[in-house]
């Protein structure tokens, strides 16, 4: 059974674990927070992306398993902070080809599931305009670039003022979460918190 993401030290706002407090300030915000690096307000995850959880995101994703949304929905919902007010929820969307190819939006699936208990509406409003390719072997720092300006707003949409809940499966550094909560702002959101499935434990790493 997939567990509830622990650690000693966390960053308030984006929830990153840290293996000491000494990248946190007197608030607790770590240092990528402090600098303006993340383009969301806040972030959460359910569970670190290892073990159990994720063999269920792999089949999920890669193993056509669509009707893993339900049971993984409800761990992503046990990651929503209960104090939370939103306008709309908005899932990451893969590149038309991916999507494609997998069949369906992973992302999407999630958000569906998050938006009805919520019963905020769903906005599918962002577009790819291009793939990413695979950024495992990717630094930080590529990472942000990779995906700079890779997200636009679909025409016609208007975010004046929204508070924005932006969902996605996995986070690894940010990255992705960023530059669509970059293009959200654009379009006029107030505020956009990132939740996710899961995220990568990078507490042995540079954490910006």
């Amino acid at each position: 059974m997939p567990e509830p993401l622990e650690a000693e030290h966390f960053c308030t706002l984006c929830r990153t674990p840290f293996a000491n407090a000494h990248p946190l300030d007197a608030d607790g915000v770590c240092t990528a927070c402090r600098s303006n690096l993340r383009g969301f307000d806040r972030a959460s995850s359910f569970g670190f992306y290892s073990g159990p959880l994720r063999s269920l995101i792999h089949l999920f994703k890669y193993a056509g398993m669509a009707p893993l949304s339900k049971p993984l929905g409800r761990f992503l919902e046990r990651a929503l902070p209960l104090e939370g007010a939103y306008d709309a929820v908005v899932p990451v969307p893969l590149h038309w080809r991916k999507k494609w190819q997998r069949g369906f939006n992973q992302a999407e699936l999630l958000a569906r599931h998050i938006a009805l208990r919520r019963h905020v509406p769903l906005a599918n409003v962002l577009r790819r305009r291009k793939s990413a390719g695979v950024q495992a072997s990717l630094s930080i720092a590529a990472r942000r670039r990779n995906v700079a300006g890779a997200f636009t707003l679909k025409p016609g949409t208007n975010l004046a003022g929204k508070r924005i809940l932006l969902i996605d499966d996995v986070m690894t550094t940010g990255a992705t979460g960023s530059a669509c909560a970059a293009a959200l702002k654009r379009g006029g959101a107030a505020s956009v918190s990132l939740l996710t499935l899961a995220r990568v434990d990078r507490r042995w790493t540079d954490p910006t």
